[in-house]
């Protein structure tokens, strides 16, 4: 039976990678032991056309596209300057949102993420957009799950240092409810891109993974809750149902990116101030009180 040429295995592992197939899922669909598509692609066992033809529909590719991908894996330098996960604490101000600094990688699946969604992308649209080789891309990340997962530990990295920050500038638990939620409207106004994967694709992780993220979700959430919960003892905020509260003025804040698009009619800034006012209102701000509690707390000791 003829063969495919030689130097087409590699081809073959290439294209795989790109359709976001694991070895042990290829060889299960084309009926072969994992260690026979293994010998396939480190061309240990010759590959014959009618398997290079089973394998391409497997793939959902044109066998004459991998054979012309034919020859082994173009060695790359890794680039030592990669960092899949910023330690967040890169700004002076929470309330100054410059851009975003990724590696070539992350930064084109972010990219192709919003254009395609997470399901819709493969490996090789991701290298493409980056300027290189699918062999490139694994180099630095072996598979799209983990550039999704990647992502979603960036946004939280860059989410929760910022909430803090705003949180410690306040000087009453009202003043750190309001700059908690001021905090993430800008977020999600600034790095609406991140943050709307974050939203969109918590369905595509697997349970370990989901449950991490929602967690790191939750804390952002309960230090918003315990500011509640102080200006409410002081009876600066009346709202009984606060905990319901709490959590719509979250799911205002983090669908900010479906509609708010930079340069138009509203600045961030005026998105986020008023998106505080709504989430002071919502959990019955009482001004005159907090007048009279500021007033309190100014005067000297011993008045």
């Amino acid at each position: 039976m003829a063969a495919a040429p030689s130097g087409v295995g590699p081809a073959i592992r290439r294209a795989r990678r790109s359709a976001g197939l694991s070895l042990r899922a290829l060889a299960a669909q084309l009926g072969v032991s994992p260690a026979t598509m293994s010998a396939l692609e480190n061309d240990l066992t010759p590959v014959t056309v009618q398997r290079l033809i089973a394998i391409a529909d497997a793939l959902g590719v044109d066998p004459a596209g991998i054979v012309a991908d034919a020859g082994p894996d173009p060695v790359e330098s890794p680039d030592r300057t990669f960092s899949v996960v910023s330690s967040g604490r890169g700004f002076d101000d929470w309330r100054h949102f410059g851009p975003l600094a990724f590696d070539p990688v992350l930064a084109a699946a972010i990219r192709v993420f919003m254009r395609t969604g997470y399901h819709g992308a493969t490996m090789r649209m991701i290298a493409l957009e980056a300027g290189m080789s699918v062999a490139g891309v694994y180099h630095h990340y072996d598979s799209k799950y983990a550039l999704l997962v990647a992502g979603l530990d960036r946004t939280m990295a860059e989410l929760r240092p910022r909430v803090e920050a705003a949180r410690d500038s306040g000087a009453d638990p009202v003043e750190r409810f309001s700059n908690i939620v001021e905090a993430l409207a800008l977020f999600h106004t600034y790095y609406g891109e991140l943050a709307l994967i974050g939203a969109s694709e918590m369905r595509s992780l697997d349970p370990v993974q989901r449950v991490r993220i929602a967690a790191l979700r939750n804390e952002i959430q309960y230090l918003m809750d315990e500011q509640v919960q102080q200006a409410r003892k002081l009876g600066l905020l009346k709202a009984q149902d606060w905990h319901d509260a709490g959590r719509a003025v979250s799911t205002m804040c983090t669908s900010l990116p479906q509609w708010f698009k930079l340069g138009g009619a509203s600045s961030p800034e005026q998105i986020a101030q008023e998106y505080a006012r709504f989430a002071l209102g919502m959990m019955q701000y009482d001004a005159t009180a907090h007048a009279a509690y500021r007033a309190k707390n100014s005067q000297p000791e011993g008045d």
